[in-house]
């Protein structure tokens, strides 16, 4: 009998601590019931990378203001990243517990650091000729995502998305060296976290973009009037543009 008391007694106090475990593990649960509504929206902005991978011909033909062959060989590359700003606004339809579709129109500022390396012609220090080209983009993207969401752990909630990113490029001069098509397609995949604060939800998300198909404009090498610029233009036959995104949503 003593001995059944005296284990009694050690198990309670055992508990003890554990009790005190699970009480600090508890806090305050803001915006209960946010993620309950069927459709939620809210404002997102952001900063971005825009990179474009070239595919360059090499050792080529092509035709002089005279008509006559001149082999060129220019090599291009997007050697520089600059940051540029992202704002748009977010629509979020609740499918499932853990499930929501999203779209989120989104209007980025951004550019790409070109640079041409003649292979054929150097300078007075035997260096090889180089040109650059600032391109500088403006899209507006229309993102439409699915978003898998883990359960609420107190005031945040880590979670998954993928979708599909159609997007317009608004930009791009006529006599450019090299020019992108206005339609591009692009799939997203990213990881964020919900966290809820007092008097708002605040959602950081970083994705990664990759395009689908060709996305350098072939017709622009026509409308140059500049031999000299048609050499540069014909110096790559396709692009493959990605973008690196860093969100912060608002709802």
């Amino acid at each position: 009998m003593v001995m059944t008391k005296g284990m009694l007694l050690l198990c309670c106090l055992s508990l003890i601590p554990l009790k005190g475990v699970a009480q600090q593990d508890r806090h305050v649960q803001h915006k209960p019931y946010i993620d309950l509504r069927p459709l939620h929206f809210g404002i997102l902005v952001g900063m971005h990378l825009q990179d474009v991978e070239f595919n360059n011909v090499g050792p080529h033909q092509m035709p002089e203001e005279d008509g006559t062959m001149k082999e060129q060989y220019i090599l291009c590359d997007a050697n520089k990243w600059t940051a540029g700003f992202s704002v748009g606004v977010l629509g979020e339809l609740r499918l499932h517990e853990n499930f929501s579709l999203r779209v989120t129109p989104t209007m980025h500022f951004g550019a790409k650091h070109l640079t041409f390396i003649n292979m054929l012609k150097k300078d007075e220090t035997g260096a090889y000729l180089r040109e650059t080209q600032d391109m500088k983009n403006t899209y507006v993207s229309l993102p439409i995502d699915i978003k898998f969401a883990a359960p609420r752990w107190n005031n945040h909630r880590p979670y998954i998305m993928a979708g599909i990113n159609p997007m317009i490029n608004l930009t791009g001069g006529d006599q450019d060296l090299l020019r992108l098509k206005r339609m591009n397609t692009m799939v997203e995949i990213g990881l964020g976290c919900d966290f809820y604060l007092p008097f708002f939800k605040l959602i950081p998300e970083l994705k990664f973009c990759f395009g689908l198909g060709d996305a350098l404009d072939k017709n622009h090498v026509n409308e140059l009037r500049d031999s000299n610029m048609r050499a540069y233009a014909g110096s790559v036959d396709s692009a493959k543009t990605k973008m690196f995104v860093l969100t912060f949503y608002f709802e």
